[in-house]
């Protein structure tokens, strides 16, 4: 199937591992040309050389203005902006009672602002050529809180409704915004958060986790051209874990 993103500029952030590279690696493959970022210079570079990425730099979505920099380093290098996938580290683990005030100013300024930041820098291009897609990897915490998450399920919910929000005044310009939410999938987070893997694939219907190929895949699709009638969702792919609708 041919997604129509042959030589698209896609910007990537968190990149250098995980569901970042996954997503990036997906549009390498569909033939866009591929900015990526993410904090380790190190892990950044290796990813560059193995998924063929076109351009990186190292980006801190913790500190302010370095999202907006990357993406304008991007821009430039790249000739402009067609896609860009979001994607930030979670926040520390704790109740609320644990949370400090610093750790909900650095979770709204990464989660939050530097999204904010992405998205105003980017969308005049996309309005100009009349067509972009923009990308939200939050986490399936946003639809049903996950004990000891505290910050991220805050404001991970809020971002989705941002993006319906956003979706409404930017449809006109052929221009979609979704949220991906993914729920267990194998990679270092999972591992860094120190759960234990057999018992979340218990509560699995699919009896396992899910794969980075799998989760890139849906993100190239939602970048696609074919994908310009799906706008402000928020898809969770968990392997059917959640209860909600």
């Amino acid at each position: 199937m041919d997604l129509g993103i042959k030589n698209k500029k896609a910007l990537v952030f968190g990149a250098s591992s995980g569901l970042g590279k996954a997503v990036a690696q997906a549009l390498v493959h569909e033939g866009a040309r591929v900015a990526i970022g993410a904090r380790s210079e190190g892990k950044l570079l290796a990813a560059k050389e193995q998924i063929g990425a076109h351009v990186c730099a190292t980006v801190d979505m913790s500190q302010v203005g370095s999202a907006k920099t990357f993406t304008l380093h991007a821009m430039e290098q790249l000739g402009g902006a067609d896609i860009v996938v979001i994607n930030t580290g979670g926040p520390p683990k704790g109740a609320f009672s644990a949370v400090t005030t610093e750790q909900w100013v650095d979770g709204f300024q990464s989660l939050w602002m530097s999204t904010v930041d992405v998205i105003n820098t980017v969308l005049p291009t996309m309005k100009q050529h009349k067509w972009g897609r923009i990308l939200l990897i939050t986490s399936a915490a946003a639809k049903e809180p996950i004990p000891e998450l505290t910050i991220s399920n805050g404001l991970r919910a809020g971002l989705l409704g941002l993006a319906r929000s956003l979706s409404h005044e930017i449809a006109p310009y052929g221009i979609t915004i979704n949220s991906l939410l993914p729920g267990h999938t194998d990679t270092e987070r999972l591992t860094n958060l120190g759960i234990d893997k057999t018992k979340i694939i218990e509560h699995i219907p699919a009896g396992r986790l899910g794969t980075t190929r799998e989760f890139g895949a849906l993100g190239a699709f939602l970048a696609s051209d074919l994908a310009g009638f799906i706008t402000g969702q928020a898809i969770v792919a968990d392997g059917g874990a959640q209860h909600g609708i």
